[in-house]
C-alpha cells in the first residue's frame, strides 16, 4: 500500500521575525511527502531543475521515497519567498518564480496509476486536473489549494473540487473563494460542488473536519517556540492522508483520527525552518504526542 503525491518540489528563502534563511528545502510534495513517509511508502509527483542542489537529491533518495514520478528538466526549479509577520500566522509572499514548473505537464508511471490514496498537494490546478486524469478510480483524493490559485485559475480549481473527496483550505482561503464570511457557510457552499468532506485549517488554533453529517474539531498542538511555518499545512496533509491509508478505512472515527494525526505532524514541522525537524521524528514521536492530545482535549459530559 502507497499514497501519490503531485505537488511542488522547491527552494525556499523564509524571514520570520527571529530569523532567515536562504535556499532551504521546500515545496507541497516535499513537507506531504516527508510527513507520510512516517506511516506508510510514499510516490512523488513533481519536477525540479538541473540547478536542483545535489544535498537536497541525496536527502529525498535516502528517504526511499519513490522518485519515478519526480522529473528533471533543463531550467531553473521553481523558487518561493515569503516573511512572516510577528505572529506567524500571516506572511507576505516576496516572490513566486514558477520555472520549470510552468510546462510541467506530469506523465505518471504506469504502477502509480492505481493507486488508491491520492494527495493533490498545493500547485496549478491543471497540474492537478491532468494527474486525476491518468488515476484510475483512487479510494480517496484529497486536494489542497492557496490564494494564488484561486485569484489566477478559479475555474480550473472548481473543477478539481468537483473531483476530489476531500478539499483542504485555510480560513481565509475558503472566505475568498466562497465569498462567504460564516466558515460554516463558507463550507457547506464547497461541500455542495461534491466534495464528500472539508478540513478548514486555522494555523496555530488547529482545525476542523466538516461534511454534510456533522462538525469535528482538533486545536493545534501548544508549543512554546514556533521557528517557521512553512510547510505546515502540506505536512498536516501528509499526516492525515498517511493515517488513513496505513488504517485503509475512510470512516468517521478515523477521520478524526487522522485530523488528530495532521495536527501531530505540523506541529513538529514549525519546530524547524524547511524539513529539518521532521527528519528526526518517529513513529514512536507521533504516537507519543497523538496521547498528549488525547490527555489535553478529553472532557466529562455533564450528568
Amino acid at each position: 500500500m502507497s499514497m501519490l503525491i503531485v505537488g511542488t518540489v522547491a527552494t525556499d528563502d523564509i524571514v520570520t521575525p527571529f530569523a532567515s534563511v536562504a535556499g532551504v528545502l521546500g515545496g507541497s510534495a516535499v513537507y506531504a511527502a516527508t510527513a507520510g513517509s512516517l506511516y506508510i511508502p510514499v510516490q512523488i509527483v513533481g519536477v525540479i531543475g538541473e540547478d536542483f542542489p545535489q544535498k537536497y537529491k541525496d536527502f529525498l533518495r535516502q528517504k526511499q521515497f519513490d522518485l519515478q514520478g519526480l522529473e528533471i528538466q533543463e531550467g531553473k526549479t521553481f523558487h518561493w519567498a515569503g516573511k512572516y509577520h510577528f505572529d506567524m500566522n500571516t506572511r507576505d509572499t516576496l516572490a513566486t518564480e514558477l520555472n520549470v514548473l510552468a510546462t510541467f505537464n506530469p506523465t505518471l508511471p504506469v504502477a502509480y496509476r492505481e493507486t488508491p490514496f491520492v494527495f493533490l498537494a498545493n500547485v496549478d490546478p491543471t497540474i492537478q486536473l491532468r494527474t486525476l486524469d491518468q488515476m484510475k478510480q483512487p479510494s480517496l483524493t484529497v486536494l489542497d489549494t492557496m490564494n494564488y490559485w484561486i485569484e489566477t485559475q478559479h475555474d480550473e480549481l472548481t473543477a478539481v473540487m468537483r473531483r476530489s473527496d476531500l478539499v483542504m483550505i485555510n480560513d481565509e482561503e475558503l472566505r475568498q473563494y466562497t465569498g462567504e464570511h460564516s466558515l460554516l457557510k463558507a463550507a457547506r457552499q464547497m461541500l455542495a460542488l461534491g466534495p464528500r468532506a472539508l478540513i478548514v485549517k486555522k494555523g496555530e488554533h488547529g482545525a476542523a473536519l466538516v461534511t454534510k453529517e456533522g462538525y469535528y474539531y482538533a486545536p493545534g498542538y501548544p508549543l512554546e517556540d514556533v521557528v517557521d511555518p512553512t510547510g505546515a499545512g502540506d505536512s498536516f496533509a501528509g499526516g492525515f492522508l498517511g493515517y488513513i491509508a496505513r488504517q485503509r478505512k475512510i470512516t468517521a472515527r478515523e477521520l478524526h483520527r487522522a485530523l488528530i494525526h495532521g495536527s501531530v505532524i505540523a506541529s513538529f514541522t514549525v519546530e524547524d525552518f524547511s524539513v529539518d525537524r521532521l527528519k528526526s521524528v518517529t513513529f514512536p514521536d507521533v504516537q507519543k504526542r497523538y496521547q498528549e492530545f488525547a490527555s489535553f482535549t478529553h472532557f466529562e459530559r455533564l450528568d
